[in-house]
């Protein structure tokens, strides 16, 4: 291992207060959302078989672990507030890391945000009836909720989350077991085990497939964003990523076999909330009600993860000068970036009364494996440009690890960019607005590197 010295990291006032078990947590509680509940209904639909849609599972898990074991590299080597921002400005030029940061603060994680809050506040609908504006106040009320609650302290936030995510993995885990223990299930309900026809024609469908669930895995690299906050953070940074990314797959892999059991492949195509319908099978009445607290706690928590972590990239962004001061002040008392949290809360707020985040997030969707991948290739560029740089962790594999998931990565940009043309070209438009106040901000002289 290199024994030189860490990089200059940029000057912050947040503290080290998260361990090994938070920054894991806060990856597992922000990956598992709601999309473990819907989108096996998905994979069964493109993939007619138990043995192939459980198969698109354990691919996308893999895949998401060769960019976990991938960027851990870069987690480790910069511990730094606003995680991929900072790779991609080391790793190429600051117009790259202000481009990926400002789609993010902009459009990927405020509309995100919005979209997880509508989808916890129709669910609490499941108790109550609300009309559509009922459900966007609740929406925004569980936003401003959580951006308070992450103002006063980043403990605060990881405490929160640490309680979240073990109560989600909990009921997740209660719902495997009664899938597979009681009475309903069958193996009998696994067949067939492959679509019909030969392995030429779902190879297609399998791709499809793979796109909803490499949606659902991520989310692995959300703590690299409070890289400048983690305790000891050259072996609890990657360890948390790598470790998340495990536990997931475990829980992803389990959960879709469970439900397969339970209702069979075409039971699973067909349904339109999927864990509740194999809930009523095992559980009865009851378990609908379950699951939608599953979902309940499963949203929120992945909110508060994001909430918590994302508003640290503009933060960042500001101590380099690429953006508004106001961004990189930090609470005296809390130790937090409150003025980029309350931001971030009010323009989430904002896409959740105006309901466009949905349309924000199809337009922008693919610029986040643009961004993987680039930092995937950042590893490799940064083991030539600078070697010096010491490195706590080294990817396993490497350099195979990096350049299969870039290759992954580059075909799923180039899928969605065939599926979706109008919608890649708006979403490559708007990221590529934040040019001009790259340059603005440059001028200025107060940034870049």
């Amino acid at each position: 291992m290199n024994s030189s010295p860490p990089p200059a990291s940029t000057p912050t006032d947040l503290r080290r207060e998260l361990g090994l078990f938070d920054s894991t947590m806060i990856n597992v509680g922000t990956m598992i959302a709601s999309a473990i509940f819907i989108v096996p209904a998905t994979v069964s639909a493109a993939l007619p078989g138990s043995a192939a849609a459980t198969l698109v599972w354990v691919v996308g898990g893999a895949v998401s672990l060769l960019g976990a074991l991938s960027i851990a590299e870069l987690a480790a080597a910069y511990p730094e507030a606003g995680g991929q921002y900072a790779y991609l400005r080391e790793a190429y030029h600051p117009a790259l890391g202000f481009l990926y940061g400002w789609s993010n603060f902009a459009v990927i994680n405020t509309a995100s945000i919005a979209a997880i809050a509508v989808g916890f506040a129709r669910y609490v609908g499941f108790f109550t009836h609300l009309s559509e504006l009922a459900i966007r106040l609740v929406a925004v009320l569980s936003i401003v909720a959580l951006t308070l609650l992450n103002c006063r302290g980043v403990r605060l936030g990881a405490t929160t989350q640490n309680i979240l995510t073990t109560l989600k993995m909990g009921a997740l885990a209660a719902l495997i077991v009664t899938s597979f223990g009681l009475h309903g299930g069958s193996t009998a309900n696994l067949q067939p085990l492959w679509p019909a026809g030969p392995a030429s024609h779902w190879i297609g469908p399998f791709g499809i497939a793979m796109v909803s669930v490499l949606w659902a895995y991520d989310g692995w690299i959300e703590t690299t964003y409070v890289g400048s906050e983690i305790v000891d953070p050259g072996r609890n940074l990657p360890r948390s990523i790598i470790l998340s990314t495990i536990i997931v797959i475990a829980f992803y892999v389990l959960a879709s076999s469970a439900y397969l059991y339970a209702l069979s492949p075409s039971g699973v195509a067909k349904s339109a909330l999927v864990a509740s319908d194999a809930a009523k099978v095992t559980i009865g009445a009851a378990g609908a009600a379950f699951v939608v607290v599953a979902i309940l706690i499963s949203t929120i928590g992945a909110n508060n993860g994001i909430v918590l972590t994302a508003a640290r990239i503009p933060y960042a962004m500001a101590r380099d000068g690429l953006f508004f001061r106001s961004q990189a002040y930090v609470h005296p008392r809390y130790a937090t970036p409150t003025v980029a949290l309350l931001t971030q809360g009010a323009i989430a707020s904002v896409l959740t009364l105006l309901g466009t985040y949905n349309q924000l997030i199809l337009y922008v969707v693919f610029a986040q494996f643009v961004f993987y991948a680039l930092s995937a290739g950042a590893v490799i560029r940064l083991r030539r440009s600078a070697p010096q740089i010491a490195r706590p962790y080294r990817t396993w594999g490497y350099p195979v690890t990096p350049l299969v998931f870039i290759a992954f990565a580059a075909w799923l940009v180039y899928n969605t960019i065939v599926e979706t043309p109008k919608d890649s070209a708006i979403g490559a438009g708007l990221i590529l607005l934040g040019l001009p106040g790259y340059y603005y901000w440059r001028r200025r002289g107060a940034g870049g590197r």
